[in-house]
């Protein structure tokens, strides 16, 4: 063997969490999935002496944290996500189905981050050159102060971002990234741990605020190992539906800022659009039976969004609950409580259960407007289209307070709603608004409020 060669050495990486095995086996031990196991060949690391190391111990009292100024790209809708703005060797990992827009967002985030003065620089792997012109030509991206690459080598890509005074690294994507020490293909585990690891330290070292672009699997997962999104400082998910025009920024990791908040775009012909009035998006026509309007808070954001439900007698001995941007399991959670508490026969009914516009709520104020839909289709009885209902439910039957009741409130006043039903509990935290507030304690008294 050559003299300072690495020594290569074969290990088994899971596709599913990247952990290593030293040999195949049917089972990853550390997530349990199965035949998940990749042979891989890795580069044997040196060992080194713990008595070299000059590492020392400081006590916290004497570290020293200097005011950093961040980077602000202008886009609110972006920033926001990001925890305000985006600080020095802050690492983001974007994600997102393919065709979502991933590409389109970072290269109107470089436009944005460069016309504040920021220099930028675009790696791509995916497009050539003259395709990233065109895109940018269709964008109104103007790139004075963008730098383009267009390579998949690891070595390549951290020669042009040490050597460049970049303040802002985008890489799309990290999955074509390959290193040379690897003889495995680009966006298998080794290679996405190691340029991801790579490219990471050197953001850390030289003060560049880096974004990578991670591909998904086929359940929705980030691909490639687990430990990549425990390496970033910020994971943001990019979602949405081909069928529907807007997108939806969520981050959930951000050790930054809060994973609370949302960002809402609209996708149009000239790229992504900030959505000014949120809620429009989520509103639509209520005239027939099982539509209600929630309010619901992502973060700090209050949002109207219509909720539809269909009820109909089961042609099939099991009935079918079918959840369209609500868990499924909290939708049948609902209907048993809503069968043994109020006596409605929901075991000989399907339900269909969906969110206006295709938007994923998880929050638990949304529980007694579902059922209101529900129920409101059950006895094909429209509810007020002017009224907008709020609170969680027990599973007792009693209807639980929420937060942020005041701001739920006042933007239903604010879109020209008359009615507000809520828990009883929040009733006293509602003050200076004109519109009238109906307080309920259980789930039969609200249904007996809203559909009379």
């Amino acid at each position: 063997m050559i003299r300072g060669e690495q020594k290569l050495k074969t290990a088994y990486f899971c596709s599913r969490c990247g952990a290593a095995h030293p040999k195949w086996q049917g089972q990853c031990r550390e997530c349990g999935a199965w035949n998940s196991l990749i042979e891989e060949r890795v580069a044997a690391r040196k060992k080194t002496n713990a008595a070299s190391s000059s590492a020392e111990a400081v006590r916290m009292t004497d570290i020293t944290d200097p005011l950093v100024r961040g980077y602000q790209s202008g886009i609110a809708e972006f920033d926001r996500v990001l925890g305000g703005q985006l600080l020095p060797g802050m690492t983001v990992l974007v994600a997102g189905d393919p065709g979502i827009g991933k590409s389109t967002l970072l290269l109107q985030v470089a436009e944005a981050y460069s016309r504040q003065g920021t220099p930028v620089l675009y790696v791509t792997g995916e497009e050539s050159l003259p395709q990233i012109k065109s895109r940018a030509r269709r964008l109104a991206v103007t790139g004075e102060n963008i730098d383009v690459v267009n390579d998949t080598s690891l070595e390549a890509i951290l020669a042009v971002a040490e050597k460049g005074r970049f303040g802002v690294v985008l890489v799309d994507s990290i999955q074509t990234v390959s290193c040379a020490q690897f003889a495995s293909p680009p966006g298998t585990v080794a290679q996405v741990r190691e340029a991801a690891g790579a490219l990471i330290a050197m953001a850390k070292a030289s003060g560049k605020s880096l974004f990578l672009v991670g591909h998904v699997t086929k359940d929705g997962i980030i691909a490639g190992p687990k430990v990549l999104e425990h390496m970033v400082d910020t994971v943001i998910s990019f979602e949405g539906d081909s069928s529907h025009l807007y997108r939806v920024l969520r981050a959930t990791k951000n050790r930054f800022g809060s994973v609370l908040e949302i960002g809402l775009f609209e996708m149009t012909s000239s790229g992504l659009a900030e959505v000014a009035n949120p809620s429009s998006l989520f509103l639509g026509e209520r005239a027939a039976s099982g539509a209600v309007v929630a309010g619901i808070c992502e973060g700090t954001r209050p949002l109207l969004v219509e909720v539809q439900a269909l009820v109909t007698s089961s042609s099939y001995g099991t009935p079918q609950r079918v959840a369209g941007g609500i868990d499924g399991k909290k939708l049948s959670l609902l209907l048993a409580i809503l069968e043994k508490r109020c006596g409605y026969p929901m075991a000989a009914n399907d339900v269909f259960v969906s969110l206006a516009g295709g938007l994923k709520v998880f929050e638990t104020a949304l529980d007694l407007p579902v059922v209101t839909a529900i129920v409101s289709s059950l006895k094909n009885r429209p509810v007020d289209p002017k009224t907008v209902v709020i609170g969680e439910i027990g599973l007792s039957g009693e209807v639980r307070g929420v937060a942020a009741i005041d701001q739920r409130a006042a933007e239903a006043a604010k879109l020209g709603f008359t009615t507000v039903v809520l828990p009883q509990a929040n009733l006293a935290q509602v003050v200076g608004t004109s519109i009238k507030l109906a307080g309920v304690k259980d789930l039969q008294s609200a249904l007996d409020i809203v559909l009379g």
